[in-house]
């Protein structure tokens, strides 16, 4: 088989081409940039609470649209109110995309209560209508049997959940269940779920389908839109005219909805449900038996050894003060040390911070620097020296070794012992300049540091020096007398001379002492 080849004359568009990864970010980019900060009112749906990393997902809806929506770990912890499901909020953030599957949701830093949502208040007013009928009362909840022999169950019959409650009763109870297939969301699901409750009622056995003990009504979780067909009003009165024990099991644990208030008994989970309606076989026949067998011999027993513990325990336990003698003078004990501890700590990290401000002054540092130049300039001057005495030495050594070589070899070994020798020199010479930058880096260093204890860097924020005839700092104005000269250095090494009098100063021409010249880097060499 041969490859097509497209004709020359073919024509080729001129549209540019884009992979999806551009397209993708390209949305992203404009949708960022456009939407930047935004804020959007509607109802919470979907909330189940932060996700095990923290991160908060859920929707925003209202009457005709929906978006998606996601709180990151960082600002949900610094929420001051955090949004419920079916609340309507006003959330505050910025639009983004998620290219993995080309879908926008908004980034939320910020959400303030707006009123509650639309279906919630919807669902509160239904709720409060049927409860105001008595649909709700204890009065008409009934008791569940202890060993049902049917079971009715409705829900999907494709679903997770029928097989959860069969796998559950079958290991705790095996007996006949009926499933009533019905949608468990959608539009229809509500009337569904309503002929299927009272489509068991009215099963009176005559007909060979046995009529339930029990009836479960079972679905996953889901959000508000997705239980919604359990709130109809429908539902709701279905399950409270039920004749037969009815068990609601809607939802996870977190899940409401209005058949939970009209059923004999709510549910967490679909599995929960079956075990609460079955007991467990095995657990009967044993408890029993064990129970027949130990009656009799085991109540004349235990009382008299419960009798017997009663008295010995009674003698055995001490009083209550020898029970905190202890305790307490180990506390007292340890109240003295903890105050004498602390004394001692205190003084010796003040001794420790003592000692190290002693070893911290400029005077000090000065030395270690002049010391440092010192044994630069002493390497850097020896250096020529000691590479002739090592380029001698290796010479003499080669020498020695040609002159007890052979005629053939001599002009082998000489070469041998010139590149051995200019491979030691150039490895001597690479050493010597890591010592020097080490050095000059270690100089470098303490020069910075000198530098920043140094009293220059106060003057450099805009203070001055005051030096008295002798060149000596004045600390205090009282020991300044009238009329003595003074001197004031700035910032720079500049310096005026004054005259002190009981007023402003005079000033006065003093020639002030040329500043030294700070030590540069090229210095050192």
């Amino acid at each position: 088989m041969t490859d097509a080849i497209p004709a020359a004359d073919s024509p080729r568009s001129n549209v540019a081409e884009f992979s999806v990864s551009e397209i993708s970010f390209a949305v992203k980019r404009t949708i960022e940039d456009r939407f930047d900060r935004v804020r959007i009112r509607g109802e919470v749906s979907g909330y189940r609470g932060p996700h095990s990393s923290g991160h908060a997902y859920f929707t925003l809806k209202d009457e005709r649209a929906r978006i998606d929506a996601v709180i990151w770990r960082g600002a949900f912890s610094k929420l001051s109110f955090l949004p419920e499901e079916g609340l309507e909020v006003i959330a505050t953030g910025k639009l983004t995309t998620y290219p993995g599957s080309s879908k926008y949701q908004v980034v939320i830093d910020n959400i303030e209560p707006a009123g509650a949502g639309a279906l919630m208040a919807l669902l509160e007013e239904r709720r409060k209508k049927l409860a105001a009928e008595g649909l709700f009362d204890d009065a008409r909840k009934q008791l569940l049997p202890y060993m049902p022999r049917v079971i009715g169950v409705v829900t999907s019959p494709t679903g997770a959940v029928i097989r959860d409650i069969l796998h559950r009763v079958n290991d705790r109870y095996p007996l006949h269940v009926i499933v009533w297939p019905v949608r468990v969301q959608g539009e229809t699901s509500g009337a569904e779920v309503a002929n299927a409750i009272r489509g068991f009622n009215a099963i009176d056995g005559t007909q060979g389908i046995p009529r339930p003990d029990v009836l479960i009504v079972a679905r996953g979780g889901g959000s508000l839109e997705d239980l919604w067909g359990f709130n109809e009003e429908a539902v709701v009165r279905a399950a409270a005219d039920s004749m037969i024990p009815l068990i609601s099991a809607v939802g996870h644990e977190t899940d409401w909805t209005l058949i939970d208030h009209a059923a004999d008994v709510r549910a967490p989970t679909p599995t929960g449900a079956a075990e609460i309606a079955v007991p467990v076989k095995a657990e009967l026949e044993a408890t029993i038996a064990q129970l027949g067998a130990r009656l009799q011999a085991g109540i004349g027993r235990l009382a008299d050894r419960k009798r017997d513990s009663l008295r010995a325990a009674s003698r055995a336990l001490p009083a209550p003060d020898a029970l905190l003698a202890m305790p307490r003078q180990s506390f007292d004990a340890l109240e003295r040390r903890l105050g004498q501890g602390l004394g001692t700590n205190i003084t010796a990290k003040r001794s420790a911070w003592s000692r190290a401000e002693g070893r911290l002054n400029p005077n000090r540092l000065s030395s270690l620097l002049d010391r440092d130049k010192t044994a630069l300039r002493r390497f850097e001057r020896d250096l020529p020296r000691a590479l002739r005495h090592v380029a001698d030495r290796k010479r003499e050594a080669l020498n020695l070794r040609a002159s007890r070589l052979t005629v053939s070899g001599i002009e082998r070994q000489r070469r041998l012992g010139v590149d051995r020798l200019a491979g030691l020199s150039s490895r001597l010479v690479r050493a010597l300049d890591l010592r020097l930058a080490d050095a000059r880096n270690t100089l470098d260093q303490k020069g910075r540091l000198l530098k920043t204890l140094s009293y220059e860097s106060v003057l450099e924020r805009g203070f001055a020096l005051v030096r008295d005839e002798n060149d000596q700092p004045v600390k205090r104005a009282d020991d300044v007398k009238k009329g003595a000269a003074l001197t004031i250095e700035f910032a720079g090494r500049e310096r005026v001379g004054v005259i002190a009098t009981d007023g402003a100063g005079t000033s006065r021409p003093k020639p002030a002492p040329k500043p030294k010249k700070p030590p540069q880097q090229g210095d050192l060499f």
